[in-house]
Formats: structure tokens, sequence, C-alpha cells
């Protein structure tokens, strides 16, 4: 197996973590005090991205993204997961792969516009009665004298407030299958501003700051056959083919936040003294981080292997699933022990350890939760034998 990387995939690399560190890490502080991303620096940074040819770089040529192989998607997505969620995700925007189901008119209207910058999108899923059952969702899309009348409330819905349209799914009908009654699911493309459709700010939370969710109201909001992405009934295929492609993303994000952690730590290891020495040459602290490196190699492997297969065509849900495992609890274990070996500093605001140990809490839950995850790779070994 050749490990090496091609000199595009090197190019891409240090481009990325270039910008990363020359623009993004100086309005780091800003943010986690106030809590916000100002409109007017998002504009700035979003400019200066898609002028580095850094904007949508996940989507394809044919569509005017940049058109990477899987492997050096999920090496730029390391380098932008070592920043701020808020400032890498809003400003280095990565339209949702799921737009590609768009057709038509739609293109013109959502995917071109999105890939260019012009137009931001938000996927709204999550309810507050359903998180990862989602076939459970309440939100129903009922056919109507040609129309699609949508009724009910999406929660924990990203930077909504920031966007131009939402990727809605709705209950939009049921079938019997071997487990029983189920729901068919629709995906719609809906603008802001569309009469029945009401955003309202979400939670406040202990992670990624600036980085807001908000809350989706839809009352009898009439939308025509035309806002269908994909097909009717059969979105819920839509959102798997994207499910996939967003939990590598996610492990990938925190492959960048854990090593920077580990470069913290390590650094802090080799400065810092106590009873005469450098902490780093105590075994408990110096153990920590031979742990560390290891856990963080380890899943560099697994999520690049993943990848890598997505490439082939070979990927599995599995894959997807031990990549996302493996990455988000490494990186709650590596932020926790590198704030462990910085004592009372690694707490304090003047270092970025603490956003990051912080930051780390949800990857474990969003985009699927650690249990859903293990679900996954325990179906899949199972399976084959009847299980």
């Amino acid at each position: 197996m050749d490990f090496a990387l091609t000199e595009e995939q090197e190019l891409i690399v240090k481009t990325t973590r270039d910008f990363v560190r020359k623009e993004l890490y100086p309005h780091e502080a800003e943010i986690e005090a106030t809590g916000v991303l100002r409109d007017e620096l998002l504009a700035q940074l979003k400019a200066k991205a898609i002028a580095a040819g850094l904007y949508a770089a996940n989507m394809p040529a044919e569509v005017g993204g940049a058109g990477l192989d899987t492997v050096a998607w999920i090496l730029y997505e390391k380098e932008l997961g070592a920043t701020n969620y808020a400032l890498h995700w809003s400003c280095v925007g990565r339209p949702s792969n799921i737009l590609l189901a768009c057709e038509g008119e739609q293109r013109e209207r959502y995917l071109l516009p999105a890939v260019r910058g012009e137009r931001v999108e938000c996927l709204a899923m999550t309810e507050p009665g359903a998180g990862s059952d989602v076939r459970g969702m309440k939100t129903t899309a009922i056919l109507s004298g040609g129309d699609f009348v949508i009724n009910g409330t999406k929660h924990f819905i990203s930077h909504a407030d920031h966007s131009d349209f939402v990727i809605l799914f709705a209950a939009s009908g049921e079938e019997t299958g071997t487990h029983g009654v189920r729901k068919k699911i629709t995906a719609f493309l809906i603008d802001r501003g569309h009469p029945g459709f009401t955003i309202r700010p979400g939670y406040r939370n202990v992670s990624h700051r600036g980085y807001t969710n908000s809350i989706l109201e839809f009352n009898d909001c009439r939308v025509p056959k035309s806002a269908v992405l994909g097909e009717v009934h059969r979105g819920f295929e839509v959102a798997n083919s994207w499910l996939g492609a967003t939990r590598l993303q996610v492990a990938a994000t925190c492959l960048g936040r854990a090593e920077r952690a580990l470069d913290l730590a390590t650094q802090w290891a080799a400065e810092r003294t106590q009873f005469g020495q450098k902490i780093g040459k105590f075994q408990g602290v110096g153990f920590k981080l031979a742990d560390m490196v290891t856990e963080l190699r380890a899943a560099e492997l697994l999520v690049l292997h993943a990848a890598w297969k997505y490439d082939q065509k070979t990927a599995t849900d599995m894959d997807m699933a031990i990549a996302k495992l493996k990455a988000s609890e490494m990186l709650a274990m590596v932020a926790d022990e590198a704030l462990q070996i910085h004592g009372g500093m690694g707490l304090m605001s003047d270092l970025p350890l603490e956003r990051i140990w912080r930051d780390a809490r949800i990857e474990r839950i969003w985009e699927g939760t650690s249990e859903i995850q293990r679900l996954i790779i325990s179906r899949a070994l199972l399976r084959p034998l009847g299980g």
C-alpha cells in the first residue's frame, strides 16, 4: 500500500493549512468571546476563500467545484477542522452534496449558486421527537390540489439563520414493509421567506460558538411539486447518499482538532518545568502523549481508508461508521488528555485548548451518535450470519 501523497494532494494540504492559519486563526478569539460571526467578517473571509479556490472544494468540477477525489477532500477537511467551526464552515463553505440531486431549473436556482457561494443552504431533518430515528419524524407533506402542504417543526438546524434556502425532509405517506408500517420520506427545496415557513432562534449550547442552530416551523406551508428534490417518497434514499460523506467529513475535522490539541500538549510538555525537569520527562505525561498520538494515527488511517474505498466505490455504511466512531471518540480522549497535561491553564480561554475540549463533545452526537454507529457496525457483522 502506498501511503505517500501526490503532489496535488500535498499542495491542497499546504494551501488549506496556510489559509486556515493566516486568515482564520486570527479571528478565533473574537468569536469565542462574542459568540458571533459578524456578517462583514463572514463576507470578507468568504471572498478570500473563493479567491483561494477553497470554496465548494467538495463539489464536482462539472458543477464548478474543485472536483477533489475523496482522499484529497478529507485531507482538506482535516486542515479546516483545526480552527473554530463557525469560521471554517461558514466562511469556507462546502455545499451539501445532496444538492447534486437537483434537476432542471433547480440546478440554476439552488445547486450552481450554492457552489459559487451566492446562496447558502441548510439541512432540516432533526425534530424535537425524532433525532436519529429519521422515519419517526412528524413533519408532514400532504398532497393537496397539485401542491404539497407542509406542517411540522425542525430543530437543531445548523446556520439556518444565515441560509437562503432549506433542504427539508418530511413524511409524505406510509408503506407496509417486513417490519410493519413505516413512513415514506420526501425531500423539498424551500426558499427562506416562503409563506408558512418561519425561522426562530435555537438553543444556546456549549459547543461551536458562533455556529448557530435554529428552530424551523412550517404552518400550512404550500409548495409546488417542482420543489421536490429527487423523487416523491424517495427522500430517504437521497438522505442516505449524503449521510456517508457527511460522517467522513465529521471524522476528518475531528482529526484536525485532535492534531492541534496534540501539538499544544507536546509543546507544553517540552517547555513546562516542574520539580526541576521538563514535565514531558515524567512517565505520567510522556505516556499520555504516546497514547494520544497512537490513537490519532489509528483514527487517521481508518478515515483515509474509508475515503480511499469511497473513491473505489467499495465503501460500505460500516466503513463510514467505523471512521466516524473512531475519530470522534479519539478527539474526546486527545482533547481531555491535552487539557490534563496543561493543568489549570488548559481551562483558560487564553489557549484554544478549552475550546477544542468543549467543542469535541458534539462530535459523538451529531451526524449519527456513537451508539448509532455501533449499531450500524454490529448489524453489518451479524447480518451475514443471520443474526
